[in-house]
């Protein structure tokens, strides 16, 4: 009976990075056969593209993983930290420094922007907007999903359910605020955040006061949630690429806690999603605008509520669980996207559009802006 596949680890991953780019094209052509790839190698490929990778550390295993998916397929890659770029703002030329020099042209930009940078980071995905630059997933998307206040207003705005959330900012209002969500325990969370982190759980009414003032004290803004004692600690994560779920699992979290990330000891396990469940994640992806994104969903009486929307999935624990190849489906739509983008006028951006149009007015030719180019 063969055995399983197993997705390299981050060592090997750095190890196999050096190697010669045939060795990285064996690799993925070489997989066991009853690994079920999600994006196939297709024997006619789209032209190379020249594609940037917005992350803060390329050993990290998703980023490494994207590098090698891209590479196998015949890309240029280019790995950079969002914090490395200086915006360049001039009046009908956006522009980009990576360090001290003009960014090289790229064909589009897959962001994998932190929540610990999130303003710079999306400051520098708008400016690829700008610069007419295809973005994989723009920066209006990120913004909404990292919101969880925002992003849950959208989503039960399309009839979208989610566990039941209170944001208030009066301490006298805390009473009705447990009333609605059903009393304790409740979930405390920050407005943004990730991998569970700003997340707790408040057993007493005396708990929730207390957290919530010194939370409030701390200029920071809290929503509150109802706890869905019926997941048990368990919740789906489903990794959505290009409208469609790809690769999905079953996460539990682990004895004495509360919160099922893997980053907090949680438990994977692969699974078939439920057609319910699937429609659910597909539904709140297309309400963000993301074409790449990690849907979390909690198991309630009703069906699945929507607990959180996440642009920058980690794709260790998914490919590990799954044996699946998020990292090629999500190359293989970057693909795609592109292509559908340079069937348009190459994505240029409405605002520089109208910049040049009026520019044109007020200058002669010989004054006349060159036109831009997606990354100029």
């Amino acid at each position: 009976m063969p055995k399983r596949h197993e997705p390299p680890t981050s060592r090997s991953l750095r190890r196999m990075s050096h190697a010669q780019p045939i060795d990285l094209i064996q690799y993925f052509v070489n997989r066991p056969r009853h690994l079920v790839a999600v994006a196939k190698v297709r024997s006619l490929r789209s032209p190379a593209m020249r594609l940037l990778v917005l992350s803060r550390n390329a050993a990290l295993y998703s980023t490494s993983r994207l590098v090698l998916a891209a590479r196998a397929r015949g890309h240029d890659v280019t790995v950079a930290d969002p914090l490395d770029f200086q915006i360049v703002i001039s009046r009908g030329r956006p522009a980009m420094f990576l360090g001290d020099r003009l960014l090289p042209p790229v064909d589009l930009v897959l962001p994998r922007i932190g929540a610990s940078i999130t303003n710079y980071g999306l400051a520098v995905v708008r400016q690829f907007d700008m610069m007419g630059v295809p973005v994989l997933n723009n920066a209006i998307a990120i913004a909404r999903s990292r919101d969880k206040l925002r992003s849950m207003q959208l989503l039960t705005k399309k009839d979208i359910d989610v566990p039941r959330t209170v944001c208030a900012r009066s301490p006298d209002s805390v009473g009705a605020a447990l009333d609605f969500v059903g009393g304790t325990p409740a979930i405390v969370k920050l407005q943004q955040g990730a991998q569970g982190i700003g997340t707790m759980i408040a057993e007493t009414p005396q708990a929730v006061t207390s957290l919530l003032e010194t939370l409030w004290a701390m200029g920071q803004d809290i929503i509150l949630q109802e706890y869905i004692a019926e997941s048990k600690g368990r919740d789906y994560r489903a990794i959505c690429v290009g409208g469609r779920v790809v690769a999905a699992m079953r996460r539990q979290a682990k004895k004495g806690e509360f919160r099922s990330n893997l980053h907090r000891g949680g438990l994977g396990v692969r699974v078939d999603l439920p057609k319910e469940y699937r429609v659910a994640a597909m539904g709140a992806v297309k309400v963000m605008g993301l074409e790449v994104a990690g849907v979390d969903m909690l198991e309630g009486r009703e069906g699945p509520k929507i607990l959180e929307i996440n642009s920058s999935p980690g794709l260790e624990g998914i490919e590990r669980t799954s044996g699946l190849d998020v990292a090629g489906a999500i190359i293989a739509h970057a693909e795609k996207f592109l292509g559908a983008r340079k069937k348009k006028r190459k994505g240029r951006d409405a605002v520089v559009e109208s910049e040049q149009r009026l520019t044109r007015v007020r200058h002669d030719a010989s004054d006349r802006p060159r036109k831009l180019r997606a990354g100029s």
